[in-house]
């Protein structure tokens, strides 16, 4: 069975896209292979296919802009969204990913409230999610405890990450978080090249280009990376 899907007048966070998808499989059947934590629920998977719509968005697109309104929930099917922070002087900390077979904790804490979204959502790499619109949410958590078990699941995951995204930019040194950094974006990404420049580093590591490219060139000198114009290979393991 082939989906198609028009997203031609469709909104996601104050963004409007149009394009058409096909997919020759029913959203059921992309959800079972995509959220093996849905697909024990049936009647679950049923319900999202009945209310949601597949949107594919491009590398760079902001999807989720700081102190909007949530329009919908994404569980994304492929791709990689990165989530960040923006401080007081306007630089922007990585807080986490979203990797397929997951959705955005914030974005399904600020629709259960109602309130604006705290964090900005930007597609690293190109993405196909499924939304369902945040009215529904009410009828997913009262009606199916498969989905709150989700929910939970993925707090807790988001949690975790937060967590340790702390402890590389409060408690590591500047060389030890810079490591970290690269070593858990190219364990993400299942490569062993980082597409970069030195200032992009910089702004989600809360540091300047400067100290980035000085650390950078250390790191390159002792023989645990090999830089080129925009691109990192990580020799370390």
């Amino acid at each position: 069975m082939s989906t198609l899907i028009n997203s031609k007048s469709f909104l996601f966070c104050n963004f409007q896209f149009s394009k058409y998808i096909i997919i020759d499989m029913s959203v059921n059947e992309i959800l079972k292979e995509a959220f093996p934590k849905l697909a024990s629920s049936n009647d679950l998977l049923q319900e999202i296919e009945k209310i949601s719509t597949i949107q594919e968005f491009d590398k760079e697109t902001i999807i989720l802009k700081e102190n909007s309104y949530v329009k919908v929930i994404p569980l994304l099917l492929s791709g990689l969204i990165k989530i960040y922070k923006e401080d007081e002087s306007g630089n922007e900390v990585l807080l986490y990913y979203i990797e397929p077979g997951e959705s955005c904790i914030m974005s399904i804490m600020a629709a259960e409230k109602s309130e604006r979204i705290t964090v900005k959502g930007i597609v690293e790499e190109d993405v196909l999610l499924v939304l369902i619109p945040i009215d529904k949410l009410t009828q997913l958590r009262k009606s199916f405890p498969q989905w709150n078990l989700f929910v939970y699941e993925l707090f807790n995951e988001k949690f975790e990450e937060v967590i340790d995204m702390i402890k590389i930019l409060t408690f590591s040194n500047k060389e030890k978080r810079l490591e970290e950094y690269l070593l858990k974006e190219a364990s993400i990404k299942n490569t062993t090249e980082i597409h970069h420049s030195h200032q992009e580093i910089a702004n989600e590591l809360g540091s300047s280009r400067e100290v980035i490219s000085r650390l950078l060139k250390k790191l390159e000198n002792d023989g645990k990376i090999e830089l080129s114009q925009r691109r990192i290979k990580i020799l370390m393991k």
